[in-house]
């Protein structure tokens, strides 16, 4: 009795699933994750609240302040206070994107569509970061514009030519968007949401509270490279003595969501979903 083999044309062969859905795929399925959730827009909406509305809030304060403002009253700063809280909302936004489907499971149905991993999480991050850029550009500008019209009265606002306004301004989403990639970067390491929220909130405040608690020389060479202290004077106008230049703190804070974000890319291969 003989057995006959057939051979197949590996040519011929059906391709992988990895192979036939393509990068741009995944990235448009992982946008259609993100605005098919309610949370999203709740989280936009929260977003612009903190922003507009307490640059609203800040405009009206100081346009009635009695007496003359401080010659070094920094109105772009003023103008861009929501974005302390805004920060918050962003990195849990860029936490759960990633440490809720782990929670739900929903992340084994998704590798197992999807089988190269790092390409997923490379879509998620894009998607997360495109999100957050373009929300907290109109945000930034929005609290700008309407905080600077109220200040008007008071003759202390400024305007996008003044030196160092624009440059703010555009920080400000530029900031909030490195802060969403810190997030979805401790999110997609830790991967359990209430682990990865500690996370990103203990790195984002807590650094500067412990370094507070240091020998004065050495709080004050530290506490400018703390997180949210470097990151922030993106926002200022006003130089602080001995703070760190605008560009070159966001990019202190920068490597830290990169090295966040390289920790979550080089362990989703060695461990299981």
């Amino acid at each position: 009795m003989t057995t006959t083999t057939i051979a197949t044309d590996p040519a011929r062969e059906e391709p992988r699933a990895a192979d036939t859905i393509g990068f741009g795929n995944v990235l448009r399925s992982e946008w259609t994750k993100l605005r098919s959730l309610r949370s999203a827009y709740l989280s936009t909406g929260f977003v612009m609240l903190a922003t507009v509305g307490l640059g609203i809030l800040m405009g009206v304060r100081w346009a009635h302040q009695k007496g003359a403002l401080d010659p070094a009253f920094d109105a772009t700063n003023v103008s861009l206070s929501g974005f302390y809280i805004a920060q918050v909302i962003v990195g849990a936004v860029g936490v759960l994107t990633i440490s809720s489907e782990y929670t739900t499971g929903m992340i084994r149905a998704t590798f197992s569509a999807v089988p190269q991993r790092r390409a997923v999480l490379a879509a998620k991050a894009l998607v997360v970061a495109g999100a957050t850029f373009v929300i907290g550009e109109i945000a930034s500008f929005a609290s700008f514009g309407v905080c600077q019209a109220l200040l008007v009265s008071k003759h202390a606002g400024v305007s996008l030519g003044d030196p160092g306004a624009l440059r703010a301004v555009f920080g400000a989403g530029l900031y909030l968007t490195a802060v969403s990639l810190l997030g979805f970067g401790l999110g997609a390491t830790i991967r359990h949401t209430a682990g990865a929220l500690s996370g990103f909130f203990g790195i984002l405040f807590a650094p500067t509270l412990i370094v507070d608690l240091l020998p004065t020389s050495w709080r004050n060479n530290l506490i400018d490279y703390m997180p949210a202290n470097a990151g922030s004077q993106i926002l200022t106008i006003v130089k602080v003595k001995g703070a760190l230049p605008p560009w070159g703190g966001l990019g202190v804070f920068c490597l830290y969501a990169a090295a966040a974000l390289l920790a979550g890319f080089a362990l989703v291969r060695v461990r299981d979903a």
